[in-house]
This record gives structure tokens, C-alpha cells and sequence, in this order.
């Protein structure tokens, strides 16, 4: 049997668990810059609230049902995340971490009441991190996620918990499944299979195995093989590598200052090199692009991208902010008003594998320890106490808006709770 334990409502938790006075009360959290909004709990959602709406345009909205209202806060997600991920642990033989809010267990096979089980998983989270989950327990990872569904739907009923430990069981929640939810179906397949008058789970496992290895890949015919109890798809307890990574962040204002926009990209940067030297990897390829504010039709719109093929495989700061500069110079065009400067690294490779060049000779590994160096002193000390001289000491002209931001409690001694008398 596996587990899916997923944190209910994880970003407005998160918030919530810092703010007790909050629980019972509705709260969302807002995109980068406090654009949309992209998180809402419970009792938001209860409200109407919609997902993705700009956020000003709901505004008196949200403010006329008093919702508490965060600008989004990751490092104090991403720290909470691992909290969790390292509390379920200890409570699994075998763990997958899916996503920030989600991971699917191997249930232990001295477990022999399922529901007790998931209980514990419960309460143990809760009591080690305060963050509310939920839990579902199948024989596959797809029907997992039909049971943590069934587990939300009635929370008061199912106990946040739900067992799919029998057929009986797996029929009737399959039945009351639409097709649209299926995990792993995307909207053009939905829309495919109601043509063919599929409408749950139940009437897709009732399809024909040619018709859907045809249509839907082997792919969908493992699907179908786990919702109709057959495992095929394993825990993958070690992550698979990353293909690409990088960022992509509206600035605070838009911007026309050419040199302004260029220390933000440098900054970005710098932010996605450290990310590569904690995975220990080297990026031979890479991304850069520019574009205006599209929610603005009155401005001037552009929005271009280059792509620049690395001489040498590199994760070095100074390196990449030198190809990242060169890149910018290709496609900035003066006149218009910049809200989105970024990067995406690709051809990523463990060092070991890099192929050196002739004429561009690797300056390993004087900068590899002077980026070591560099990333002990950003960790002991604060992000960016240390930065490469584009990136500038004007953040405060171009950073993201975080007005309704929270204290990062966990991750930043300056900004920990204080307990008064």
C-alpha cells in the first residue's frame, strides 16, 4: 500500500501557523509582485474567492469579507516544506517528495490498520510543524490520489483520511470521479474522452487496453492499469535530475533605465548559480529574455528572447553574468517600459562531464573555490552580503512588490518570533 499526504491549503497554512489568531478565518497569498492571487484556504475559497484574478481587482472585495491578505513568502514555504517532507520520514520506509505540498509514502507493512495509520501521519505533522494534511491510502500512486480527493470532499466524515483498500471501495470512488481529474489527464485528453462519452474513471477503465495504448500511449494504458489496482509506477525516492532551471520575476516597477534593468538580471543570475552548485551542476546553454508589462495596453509592447551556447559548461557567477550581459545587449531595445527580465539555464551536466575548450580555457578550480567561498558567507551572513559588481546596491528601485510580505520566521534570525511578557 502507498500514502499521499498532502498539506491542505499549504501556502495560506504556512502563514496561518505564525498567525494562530488567523485559523477559522480566510486568508490568500498573492504572486510574485502581488500580482494574482495564487493560494486561498478554505474559507476563502468559500467566498468565491477566484484563483488567478489580479489581485486589485478583487481587492474591496477581499477587504468588505476582512480576508487576510500575504504577499508570497518562499522561503519561508520552501522551509516548511522540507519540515514536513523530513517529519514523514519518520514515519515511511520509502519517501517521494512530489511536490512542495505533497509526497507519496510506502505504508509499512506492520501497519495493519490503515486508518489509524494515516491518523498518525496527521497528527505527527501537526503536532512537529502545525500545518493541517491530508492523507490517502491505495494499493497505486493513481488511485492515491483519488482516495487524498475522497479525503478533502468530506473532511468531517473521512477525518481528513481515506482508505481505498478494496474493490467495493475503488468502484464507487472511481464512479464518482470525473475524467477531468484523473491525475495525469490534461484538458485536450478530458475533452477526447467525453467525445467518446467517458465521463468518470470508472468508464475509462471500462475502455478497450488497444484502444488506449492507441490513443493515449503506454502511458495511459499504466494509468488505467492503476486505477484498476495494478502497480506501475514506483517510488522514486532519488529525484530525477533537472533538464532546466532558472528564473522568471517581474520587477517591481517598469522599468526604462537600461542599466537598471541590467542589475536586476545580474541579481537573477546570481540567484540561479547558487541553485546549480547545490545540485552540482553546470549549465551549457543558456536562455535570456525581456518583455513589457502585457497588462498595460497602453504602453509600447515587445518581448524578445536569445539563446547563447556556453564555451565551457559553467555554474560560475561572474561567468554566467558575462554571458548573461551579452545576451541582454542582443535583444534590449530602448523606448519601452520593461516589466520582466530573467533566464534559463539548459544542458545541465554534473561537472565530471564537462568538455573543455582550446580557447576558452576552464577556470576551474580557482573559481570554484572562490564561488565556495562566496555561497558560506551569502549562507552564514544573508543572501547576497557577497554579490558580483553588476548586480548593483539599487534593489530597492527594481525589487518585487511585497507589501502584505511575513517575517521569514524560520529561515532569517533577524526576523524570528518574538514571545513578549
Amino acid at each position: 500500500m502507498k500514502a499521499l499526504v498532502d498539506v491542505n491549503s499549504f501556502y495560506a497554512s504556512c502563514e496561518q501557523v505564525f498567525r494562530p489568531d488567523l485559523w477559522g478565518r480566510p486568508v490568500v497569498v498573492l504572486s510574485n509582485n502581488d500580482g494574482c492571487i495564487i493560494a486561498a484556504n478554505r474559507e476563502a475559497k468559500a467566498l468565491g474567492v477566484p484563483m488567478w484574478k489580479p489581485a486589485f481587482q478583487v481587492l474591496p472585495e477581499l477587504e468588505k469579507h476582512g480576508v487576510s491578505i500575504f504577499s508570497s513568502n518562499y522561503p519561508l514555504y520552501g522551509d516548511m516544506s522540507k519540515r514536513v517532507m523530513e517529519t514523514l520520514s519518520t514515519l515511511t520506509p520509502a519517501l517521494e517528495v512530489y511536490s512542495i505540498d505533497e509526497a507519496f509514502l510506502e505504508v509499512p507493512e506492520t501497519e495493519l490498520d490503515l486508518q489509524i495509520y494515516g491518523q498518525r501521519l496527521r497528527q505527527r505533522v501537526h503536532q512537529w510543524t502545525g500545518l493541517p494534511v491530508g492523507v490517502g491510502i491505495a494499493p497505486t500512486k493513481a488511485l492515491t490520489k483519488v482516495a487524498s480527493r475522497m479525503a478533502k470532499r468530506e473532511r468531517e466524515r473521512n477525518k481528513n483520511v481515506f482508505v481505498i483498500a478494496d474493490d467495493e471501495t475503488r468502484a464507487a470512488c472511481l464512479k464518482d470521479f470525473q475524467v477531468e481529474d484523473i491525475w495525469g489527464i490534461g484538458k485536450r485528453i478530458a475533452k477526447r474522452l467525453h467525445e467518446r462519452q467517458v465521463h468518470t474513471a470508472w468508464d475509462f477503465i471500462q475502455l478497450p487496453d488497444v484502444w488506449v495504448r492507441k490513443e493515449l500511449t503506454v502511458t495511459g494504458l499504466r494509468l488505467k492499469r492503476e486505477l484498476e489496482g495494478i502497480p506501475q509506477l514506483q517510488l522514486e525516492v532519488t529525484p530525477p535530475a533537472k533538464q532546466m532551471i532558472g528564473t522568471a520575476k517581474s520587477v517591481g516597477k517598469n522599468l526604462e533605465d537600461k542599466k537598471l534593468i541590467q542589475e536586476a538580471l545580474a541579481w537573477y543570475v546570481a540567484e540561479v548559480a547558487v541553485k546549480l552548485r547545490k545540485q552540482n551542476r553546470i549549465a551549457g546553454r543558456m536562455t535570456v529574455f525581456l518583455e513589457t508589462n502585457r497588462f498595460r495596453p497602453e504602453d509600447k509592447q515587445y518581448s524578445n528572447q536569445t539563446q547563447l551556447k556556453l564555451p565551457v559548461p559553467t555554474n560560475d557567477t561572474p561567468a554566467l553574468c558575462h554571458y548573461a550581459a551579452l545576451g541582454f545587449e542582443r535583444i534590449f531595445v530602448p523606448g519601452y517600459r520593461y516589466k520582466k527580465v530573467g533566464i534559463w539555464l539548459s544542458n545541465l551536466v554534473v561537472p565530471s562531464a564537462v568538455q573543455q575548450n582550446l580557447f576558452d580555457p576552464d577556470p576551474q578550480p580557482r573559481h570554484t573555490q572562490l564561488m565556495q567561498v562566496m555561497d558560506r558567507i551569502n549562507t552564514k551572513y544573508g543572501k547576497a552580503t557577497l554579490r558580483t559588481a553588476s548586480a548593483g546596491f539599487r534593489r530597492e528601485e527594481w525589487k518585487l512588490r511585497q507589501q502584505q510580505l511575513s517575517p521569514r520566521y524560520t529561515t532569517c534570525m533577524d526576523e524570528i518570533m518574538e514571545v513578549g511578557s
